[in-house]
């Protein structure tokens, strides 16, 4: 797909999580809509950390609309069956959407991070983006949570990427700096996400023992 050469050595990488990973609204991820997805291939960080590393294999894992237990849920199936050398994982919004507590969505992502380093799977933890019509409750929920994921990184096997603070309009980490529908970025907002992300891999991948 998008950004790849051939005959280039492969470096597995999972983008999983939701919406913010599949790339709603512009692009269907493969999972949505298989086998390789539909819509404006833009419209997704994955494309634009392949745009810039093409021996990067930045498979897209994202599902519009789950919450962390789901995304939870096909873990195994979507990433440690992939044997990716680092997974980029982003989930939560769905959860405060829904109203759900933070602590709901940390044992969920602390579930998540410790399946991928039992599965050497070096992890990349990107905090929730806003969406411009949270609550004032909501954003100091998903403010908690990205607080926690922020501590929980030790540099070394589970690495800090702030999403949030990439898309967010500055001087208010609340709102997108760019958006189609209130809710997401657009295709512009996904590149500013690969370019917060792209680095973190990076610096993940020299700390991932080769396979």
């Amino acid at each position: 797909m998008t950004g790849q050469q051939p005959g280039l050595p492969r470096i597995p990488i999972v983008a999983m999580g939701d919406s913010t990973t599949a790339g709603t609204p512009g692009w269907r991820s493969p999972i949505e809509a298989p086998p390789d997805g539909d819509g404006d291939e833009t419209s997704q960080y994955a494309y634009w950390l392949m745009k810039r590393h093409p021996a990067w294999e930045v498979l897209n894992r994202g599902v519009n609309g789950e919450r962390s237990d789901q995304v939870r849920d096909r873990f195994a199936r979507d990433v440690v069956s992939a044997l990716p050398a680092v997974v980029i994982l982003i989930a939560g919004v769905n959860d405060v959407y829904q109203d759900r507590p933070a602590s709901h969505v940390e044992a969920q992502l602390s579930e998540m991070y410790e399946e991928a380093l039992r599965s050497t799977i070096t992890v990349v933890a990107g905090t929730i983006i806003p969406y411009n019509t949270a609550t004032h409750a909501q954003n100091e929920c998903m403010h908690e949570i990205n607080e926690w994921i922020r501590r929980r990184c030790d540099g070394t096997r589970v690495h800090y990427v702030d999403t949030r603070r990439a898309v967010a309009l500055p001087g208010n980490h609340d709102l997108l700096v760019e958006t189609v529908d209130q809710l997401h970025p657009t295709a512009e907002g996904y590149r500013m996400m690969s370019d917060a992300i792209a680095p973190v891999v990076e610096r993940a991948l020299a700390h991932t023992p080769q396979r």
